[in-house]
């Protein structure tokens, strides 16, 4: 059974009254929404992130120092793209990223965008793949081809992770017409965080992140301009905590899901093993949480801020906690 790990309940006390106040203490403020952001960082990275790396053991400025740092790639390697760069990898597709080793830019520095790396092929599923545990892609801006909603038959994703502890800060993900982020099975804790993710939105796909048999923390970025921003396949073993995201008003659809059997057609009722969805703002018209069947441990929903009334905010097949949001331009709290 998948452990219901917290970002936010390692490193930080949120609530003084989950905690239980000691004699003489302040409880702190109970917070609705992502504008607390305890992370320390940003929410979507960028001026003031505190992680940016000034250089790497390995620079490239072109696309073939680039494939050649990663082909010669050893854990512990941070490979360099300097700011101004642009890394152009069309006709390339699912480039591996050796395990252990760090992709860096410097987003965020000095007003820095972060170097570009982008493909004009459509049909590039995934550009990148996990070639081992612990990869990092930091402080870089990640472009695919094809920005719009049109259901074309090339499809796009920018990363594929298949191995353990892949992490994705500071970055800005857009242009993927069927996802920017994907777990699928071999990968554990999954986490993105600190990013800008838009412009994920193909008709019938278009996800931010998409995960499959794999547990995950979003945690702390800016979403707009995808389909949905977060999604799961809801098979056993599926799970997120998604905490302190900012979601703008764009999207063709609602914004959070956990997949359910009928979905899969697998004859079972099951979505995934848990989500842990809180102190999110959610802007737009859409739905913002849809959990299409019944988790196996459960769901829980709090301290998030909807822009919607509270019955078309949340839906959910069963085994779920909805309580202690904030609804509409007033922030009506309902328990």
């Amino acid at each position: 059974m998948m452990r219901q790990a917290s970002w936010t309940s390692v490193a930080l006390v949120l609530l003084g009254v989950s905690r239980g106040v000691a004699s003489g203490e302040t409880a702190e403020p109970e917070t609705f929404g992502c504008e607390s952001n305890p992370t320390g960082d940003p929410i979507g990275g960028g001026e003031g992130y505190r992680r940016i790396l000034s250089g790497g053991d390995v620079v490239a400025k072109t696309s073939a120092e680039f494939l050649a740092a990663l082909g010669k790639g050893r854990a512990g390697q941070v490979v360099w793209v300097p700011r101004g760069v642009e890394i152009d990898l069309t006709g390339r597709s699912s480039v591996v990223i050796p395990g252990g080793v760090t992709i860096a830019g410097d987003r965020g520095a000095d007003e820095s965008p972060g170097a570009r790396i982008f493909t004009r092929q459509r049909a590039t599923c995934p550009l990148f793949a996990s070639g081992g545990e612990g990869i990092r892609l930091t402080g870089l801006r990640f472009e695919g081809p094809c920005a719009s909603r049109e259901r074309i038959a090339e499809f796009s994703g920018f990363l594929r992770c298949s191995h353990y502890g892949p992490e994705i800060d500071n970055c800005e993900i857009y242009n993927w017409n069927i996802y920017g982020v994907g777990g699928r099975l071999g990968a554990a804790n999954v986490r993105v965080h600190h990013c800008y993710i838009h412009h994920c939105q193909r008709s019938g796909y278009g996800y931010g992140v998409s995960l499959g048999e794999c547990d995950a923390s979003v945690i702390a970025n800016r979403f707009d301009w995808c389909r949905h921003h977060i999604a799961s396949s809801g098979t056993p073993g599926c799970a997120y905590e998604a905490a302190y995201n900012l979601v703008l008003p764009n999207a063709n659809g609602h914004y959070f899901d956990m997949h359910g059997g009928r979905d899969r057609g697998d004859g079972t009722n099951v979505a995934g093993d848990w989500m842990h969805v809180h102190h999110n703002t959610f802007r737009g018209k859409h739905r913002a949480v849809l959990v299409r069947g019944v988790p196996a441990q459960n769901a829980r929903i709090h301290h998030n801020w909807f822009a919607q009334p509270a019955k078309k905010s949340v839906v959910s097949g069963g085994n779920t906690r909805v309580y202690r949001n904030v609804y509409g331009p007033s922030k009506t709290l309902e328990e």
